[in-house]
């Protein structure tokens, strides 16, 4: 088990409010997730004359910014639980190379062992 206690102002970023907590522990990203995405060209913007501006243009300008803040969001939202993932699995990572570590030190304890016995007491 990994000792993690990430910061709860990023567990509350990585979160979508009124869910479930993200857990770093526990989710995993697909590939698809983690690939990065292709940089986008901007369209030119059109400016429209003021005469043209009617209703219909400023439901779709208020709809479209409406779906550009949901999508900033969803964006910032995915960006802080992989940051808090990547986090969590550098830290389990430093722990799993001293389990190794600590396993390797004692695996060379016991062979120098067996060599002793095996030199005063013949093979095994």
């Amino acid at each position: 088990m990994v000792n993690f206690d990430p910061d709860p102002a990023d567990l509350a970023l990585s979160s979508v409010p009124g869910q479930e907590a993200f857990d770093p522990r526990r989710h995993r990203f697909s590939d698809e997730e983690l690939k990065p995405q292709p940089m986008i060209k901007k369209a030119r913007k059109m400016l429209v004359p003021n005469e043209q501006k009617d209703e219909k243009y400023w439901c779709r300008r208020v709809k479209n910014n409406e779906a550009a803040k949901r999508s900033r969001d969803a964006r910032r939202l995915k960006e802080n639980q992989i940051s808090v993932r990547a986090a969590f699995l550098e830290r389990e990572n430093a722990t799993l190379r001293q389990e190794v570590a600590d396993m390797r030190k004692e695996l060379g304890r016991c062979r120098n062992i067996i060599n002793k016995y095996e030199s005063r007491h013949g093979d095994l």
